[in-house]
């Protein structure tokens, strides 16, 4: 007996939708939420797919979380464009910006997007990825709560705090990577959980600050940054730029407001975008970034980095995706029309 279901993309969709809408979501806020949860399943990307509804519906649980708010936009003659989502989600805070970053970036060579008061449990390749199929480079930047430790510490200070980029390619998807600055993501451990593995070791330690593999362990303890002081120091970075810089919520600040524990980061989002024809001084950015990426590839065993994705992003939309049986049954206690 299977213990998975097939799903077509229309269909996940449609069952993050409903989910949503019964919860509380307003049509804008669900359907921005369902689609960025449909991309991630349609490339693969399990820990920001239907695995992350619950965490939608259970940050309704904080007082400030606003399912229905309306994000307002800010546009002045600024390269900076901001946006107030109001206690509501990212995804449909992006949707109101990325027009208006995409377009300054265009007048003047590089913009940037401050997203504020923003619930935020997505990943960020999506955008970066949008902007980038716009011929943009791209950067993007949002902290957590506080999951992590710093480089020689044994107490949770930084988020998972990911940054990702984006470079336009020649006649095929951007070039895109989406990556924590922690050695592993928050929903990369709770996956191991829901599944009853060990997670790998240099991923985290318990709450005595000792190595381990338990994922349960690893959760109430701290994560750990990749590299050492290597991702402390991009962690830092990623604090500085989403928090600080735009006058939002540290990963600290963010945790403490999630009075009901439930894990839903709320801050900041800062998203930068160049446009190269106003850097380069022959046009032929696109060119000469191929010739970079055949040289990569030219070496057995490499590959660039979204290219898995892209290839499993092929297989879904022609064939659908296998959804566990065990998710489709916690998606249905949250399915309140049912």
């Amino acid at each position: 007996m299977s213990n998975v279901k097939r799903l077509s993309l229309d269909e996940i969709h449609a069952l993050a939708n409903t989910i949503l809408t019964e919860n509380g979501f307003s049509t804008d806020q669900a359907d921005a939420i369902a689609e960025t949860v449909t991309a991630a399943e349609r490339d693969g990307c399990q820990s920001h797919g239907l695995f992350r509804i619950p965490f939608y519906v259970k940050a309704l649980l904080n007082e400030h979380a606003a399912p229905t708010a309306e994000p307002t936009l800010s546009v002045t003659e600024s390269a900076v464009v901001h946006v107030d989502s109001h206690g509501g989600f990212c995804p449909l805070s992006l949707r109101v910006g990325e027009p208006a970053l995409a377009a300054k970036a265009k007048t003047h060579g590089i913009a940037a997007l401050a997203i504020h008061d923003t619930y935020n449990i997505a990943a960020l390749w999506p955008e970066v990825e949008r902007l980038a199929a716009q011929g943009l480079v791209v950067f993007a930047f949002t902290a957590a709560n506080s999951y992590v430790a710093p480089a020689g510490g044994t107490k949770p200070l930084y988020g998972t705090n990911p940054m990702a980029f984006g470079f336009p390619r020649q006649g095929q998807a951007p070039l895109v990577f989406d990556q924590a600055s922690s050695a592993s993501a928050r929903g990369e451990i709770q996956l191991h959980l829901r599944e009853g593995k060990p997670i790998p070791a240099g991923w985290a330690i318990d709450v005595n600050g000792q190595p381990t593999t338990d994922p349960a362990e690893a959760l109430a303890g701290a994560q750990l940054p990749f590299g050492g002081h290597k991702g402390s120091s991009i962690a830092l970075m990623v604090e500085l730029l989403a928090g600080a810089l735009i006058g939002d919520l540290s990963s600290s600040e963010s945790k403490a407001s999630d009075t009901q524990g439930v894990g839903a980061p709320l801050g900041g989002e800062f998203i930068m975008a160049i446009d190269p024809s106003h850097c380069n001084r022959s046009a032929d950015h696109l060119t000469r970034a191929e010739h970079l990426f055949a040289e990569v590839l030219d070496q057995p065993g490499t590959r660039l980095p979204s290219q898995r994705r892209y290839s499993t992003r092929i297989q879904h939309l022609e064939h659908g995706v296998d959804v566990s049986l065990k998710m489709m049954d916690e998606l249905a206690l949250l399915n309140v029309g049912k």
